[in-house]
């Protein structure tokens, strides 16, 4: 965080002045709403690309609550916040069937990759089976950093392993190392242990502290990585921002909010597929 500085009340008024002045076509009107999201569409810098040109259009505040998939669903919940982005299906398919959220529709895809150091002590790289990765991996005993965390990414490394047929409970603490941690804390804990590690791409892409870390296992289509948007449905939340909600999903599935999201990207590389469809 950056250094805060003693600021005189002269200047300290002045400070909010400005920014009142850049913020009310935003909350003039008092509307805003909040956005129970992964750790990986803010890290990716996703969100500080496109709710600039959201805001602009509609004077709708967007607060994201980034957080790992399975606590932005408990969040959702729990009513605290309008809207759903996250990246396990199954679970949001889940909050949908229990009456939580309203519609579940796509919005992006990308995909997951396995990273690890340059040594490759399983020796994994070039696979584009992932299975067969997570096996050889623990059969050789290869740290491995997890999230441990329930997010979106954790739960299809752990559908991974289970499809390896490796008994991720009796190696952790040993070999498997939980970090309870977001993706970007993950990756810096892998790149510390010298450990393969399973994280989006966008991520990857966006991540500054890689070292000497490559990219071994990518391109099955096991790892495939969809993302959904849900509205929090009122039924259950009755304090959720219904309108407004609405306008920010159905912008996300809009041509414009489809072609932003299309057009972000770091290094040249877009990090973000986006194919979702206007109802």
């Amino acid at each position: 965080m950056k250094h805060l500085k003693r600021i005189t009340f002269g200047a300290a008024a002045l400070a909010l002045a400005v920014a009142a002045f850049h913020t009310a076509p935003a909350q003039a009107d008092g509307k805003s709403i909040i956005v129970q999201s992964t750790t990986s569409t803010q890290n990716s810098g996703l969100y500080d690309y496109m709710l600039p040109i959201f805001e602009k259009k509609t004077g709708i505040k967007v607060n994201v609550v980034a957080v790992g998939t399975g606590q932005a669903i408990k969040n959702a919940q729990n009513c605290d916040g309008d809207v759903l982005l996250v990246h396990a299906k199954p679970a949001e398919e889940k909050f949908v069937s229990a009456g939580f959220g309203v519609k579940r529709s796509d919005v992006m895809y990308n995909d997951f990759i396995v990273v690890g150091p340059p040594a490759d002590p399983a020796k994994v790289g070039g696979m584009k089976d992932a299975p067969k990765a997570f096996k050889m991996i623990g059969d050789a005993k290869a740290i491995f950093a997890s999230r441990g965390d329930n997010s979106g990414t954790h739960k299809k490394e752990v559908r991974l392993w289970k499809a390896a047929g490796v008994d991720i409970k009796k190696a952790s603490g040993e070999w498997y190392r939980e970090t309870g941690s977001g993706m970007g804390a993950t990756l810096n804990a892998a790149v510390g242990m010298g450990a393969y590690a399973l994280t989006d791409r966008a991520t990857w892409i966006s991540f500054k502290n890689k070292g000497d870390y490559k990219i071994q296992v990518e391109g099955d289509k096991q790892l495939f990585n969809q993302y959904g948007i849900i509205m929090v449905n009122p039924k259950k939340c009755p304090k959720v921002k219904q309108a407004e909600a609405q306008v920010f999903i159905d912008w996300v599935l809009s041509k414009d909010g489809q072609d932003t999201i299309a057009s972000y990207k770091l290094n040249g590389l877009q990090l973000f597929f986006p194919n979702g469809k206007s109802s």
